[in-house]
């Protein structure tokens, strides 16, 4: 197999890594509900699946204002930082490296999830979501506006919950500036009205990104630090706009001046036909942003192993991320290696509470599948 691009080492940041198969950040609702302590539960978890070149751990709240997703793991109380180096030492036992993924989930929050309060965004725009409350998935809310004061405190928030990571034992961070969460909000044209510095042109919008960068960066080695950051085509306030291509293409130029030790890239995830983003569907995505970033690139969204060769040999990335597969799959490397049938996802236990569907998943045994 050392001819396939997937099981050849490679030397991410600082990390040395064995192979360029990455568990991406999956969300599971595992964790402690009331004070959002990793349990010895998702150690295991972890653990099983470290022979990964490395695992990005799931989606993780750096503040109780930036929590927002029922029975999902904090980063700012000494408890947390507990709970995640048990999980970070049972990686490590089994010879793995895993990361910590920094969240605010800014709008997508609930007042059920706030004791009361409003979610906070970049400006009071209702994202036209769905939250994950402790009773139920509800639509969002609208939110309010964080104040100046708020945003430099929830910049020094980040900067805090990466050295708690640091603390924890985990090998690095990855900053979450994608998808539907804060940076996004501030990012996207929709949901950010501003008028001041943090609003208006592309580089404007950009600021708060860039403060959250360089406060990780205050706290943790550049080596150590990556972004996942991607276009995206949402519901909502976050259907791609005329902005929302050119944004993008700013920030990750200008991360590339950081020298980080990754970007994750995220394919499309929904049908970018007639939108902005049309020429990125597919392999498109990481064909443009490739020649825009001069370090180590991630891909993820719809891959298998034959596509994450594909992508490594033709230079369009340096790992690829897998998610869906790793859920079912805790020796995902072993099962490629062997290039066996892959197990089904019971998606009636993927956010649930226990074992079930979580760490209960076999793994390969040659007298029960057959080899293809």
């Amino acid at each position: 197999m050392s001819n396939q691009p997937l099981f050849t080492a490679y030397r991410m940041g600082d990390l040395d890594l064995p192979n360029r198969i990455v568990m991406a950040p999956l969300t599971r609702m595992r964790a402690q509900s009331h004070d959002h302590v990793p349990t010895a539960l998702q150690a295991g978890y972890y653990a099983q699946r470290a022979s990964a070149g490395v695992i990005i751990a799931e989606a993780t709240a750096i503040s109780p204002e930036g929590f927002g997703w029922a029975d999902t793991p904090g980063l700012w109380t000494e408890e947390q930082v507990r709970g995640w180096r048990r999980v970070t030492k049972a990686v490590h036992a089994t010879g793995g490296r895993i990361i910590a993924q920094l969240w605010h989930t800014g709008a997508i929050s609930h007042p059920e999830l706030r004791d009361g309060a409003q979610p906070v965004s970049a400006s009071n725009v209702d994202p036209g979501q769905i939250s994950v409350t402790r009773t139920g998935r509800k639509p969002t809310v609208t939110p309010r506006p964080l104040t100046k004061q708020e945003i430099q405190v929830t910049v020094a928030d980040f900067g805090r919950a990466a050295r708690n990571a640091m603390e924890a034992g985990f090998d690095g961070v990855q900053i979450l500036a994608n998808y539907l969460y804060l940076i996004s909000q501030f990012l996207n044209a929709t949901t950010n009205l501003r008028q001041d510095e943090y609003g208006g042109r592309q580089e404007n919008r950009s600021r708060f990104l860039f403060e959250v960068v360089e406060s990780v960066l205050g706290e943790v080695d550049a080596q150590q630090v990556g972004v996942k950051i991607s276009p995206m085509h949402e519901g909502g306030a976050f259907q791609a706009n005329a902005e929302t291509l050119p944004v993008t293409e700013y920030a990750i130029r200008k991360l590339s001046t950081y020298n980080l030790s990754h970007l994750l890239l995220m394919g499309n995830t929904t049908d970018f036909s007639g939108t902005p983003l049309e020429k990125l569907a597919g392999d498109g995505m990481f064909q443009h942003f490739r020649p825009l970033y001069n370090g180590t690139l991630i891909a993820n969204v719809n891959m298998d192993r034959e596509r994450g060769n594909r992508l490594i040999s033709e230079g369009l990335a340096d790992l690829i991320a897998f998610g869906r597969p790793y859920i079912a799959n805790p020796d995902l490397v072993e099962r490629f290696v062997e290039n066996v049938p892959l197990a089904e996802v019971d998606w009636d236990t993927v956010y649930g509470s226990g074992p079930r569907g979580y760490s209960d998943y076999p793994t390969y045994q040659p007298s029960e599948l057959t080899r293809s």
